[in-house]
């Protein structure tokens, strides 16, 4: 069985292991020790209400209970670019006109933005690539929506979340090496660490602040912006399901696309219902696969469960109460799992 939690110190071992098999491109989950040392303390800081909001961040784990094995991370920032700034491209336009020479140009452009600041953050989700079966992804991305749901105080009204842009296997970046390469004049791989580890003030002090055209990036650069990596091309798809759009920003290293959603708009928010725990013998395998998720807050946990989103209780067996945390008659936090289910 596998089961969402938050994050412990005694993770920090499992994580480095996790954060080697990502190939670079995940910014917020660097091979680093001290600065996933420093995460993990920071999340459990902001459950015990420890720091402000600016700096709160929450991180999660997915457990495979048989062997207490980590395969999965996936993650929350409360409100970005209110303590660091939050840096990405605004896609956008410019006109250029002359009546004289009856001359009409529209030209794309990225403009350096701030715009997200504020936002509550999806960010940091990666599964091991062995366990990229069954509906392992779709529990550690959509788990954060109950968390979501059941404390909806704590987070903001907007939530982003940046999606890995195109690079290859060598690290690689067309878009880098059009763009960031000619005012940083480092690898796209020091960039991308620099910027994980949270070394970014060369971001603010080398980026250029009037807009780029887009027309004098290379062709190859070009057909990048707001392309998603591959491999994270499974997370963007499910994000979409849940209601997030792209909205014509991107990031400033890969070109990658970041998508938003009003947090009360994303559907596994909007829909999940709050149910009566039951314990006795195990519900029909016949009803919809469910995200079942306790509401204790510093004592989080979502499993994947047959369960029926419309009753006023949930079947728990005694072993599936236990790993959820909850006795009879506590709240639960359900909802379906998607309609996109169906096409995994």
């Amino acid at each position: 069985m596998m089961v969402i939690r938050p994050v412990e110190h005694d993770d920090l071992a499992q994580l480095m292991t996790l954060a080697g098999k990502t190939g670079g491109g995940l910014t917020s989950l660097p091979a680093d020790s001290a600065t996933l040392s420093a995460r993990i303390e920071r999340s459990i800081q902001t459950w015990r209400g420890q720091l402000p909001q600016a700096d709160q961040g929450y991180v999660f784990v997915l457990e495979e209970l048989a062997t207490r094995r980590v395969i999965g991370i996936c993650a929350i920032e409360v409100a970005v670019g209110m303590q660091d700034p939050w840096y990405n491209f605004r896609v956008g336009t410019q006109v250029h006109a002359s009546r004289e020479l009856n001359v009409y140009k529209v030209l794309p452009t990225l403009s350096l933005s701030n715009d997200h600041t504020g936002s509550s953050e999806l960010c940091t989700l990666f599964l091991d690539p062995d366990y990229r079966s069954g509906k392992n992804g779709y529990l550690l991305s959509k788990s954060r929506f109950l968390f979501m749901a059941a404390f909806r105080h704590r987070f903001m009204q907007k939530v982003v979340a940046e999606m890995r842009g195109v690079s290859d296997e060598n690290g690689h970046s067309p878009f880098w090496e059009s763009v960031g390469s000619r005012f940083f004049s480092i690898s796209f791989t020091t960039a991308d660490y620099l910027s994980g580890t949270g070394k970014k003030t060369f971001i603010a002090e080398l980026m250029p602040k009037h807009p780029l055209y887009i027309d004098y990036l290379s062709a190859e650069a070009q057909a990048t912006i707001g392309q998603t990596h591959p491999q994270t091309a499974p997370a963007r798809a499910v994000l979409e399901a849940e209601g997030f759009r792209y909205q014509n920003y991107v990031d400033i290293f890969d070109g990658g696309p970041t998508l938003e959603c009003d947090i009360d708009r994303v559907r596994a928010i909007r829909k999940s219902r709050q149910l009566r725990a039951a314990i006795g013998p195990a519900g029909s395998d016949r009803l919809p696969l469910c995200l079942v998720g306790n509401e204790r807050y510093e004592d989080f946990r979502v499993v994947l469960l047959n369960a029926d989103p419309h009753a006023d209780t949930l079947a728990l067996t005694p072993e599936q109460a236990a790993v959820l945390r909850c006795g009879q008659g506590d709240s639960l936090r359900v909802v379906t799992l998607g309609c996109e289910e169906k096409k995994a």
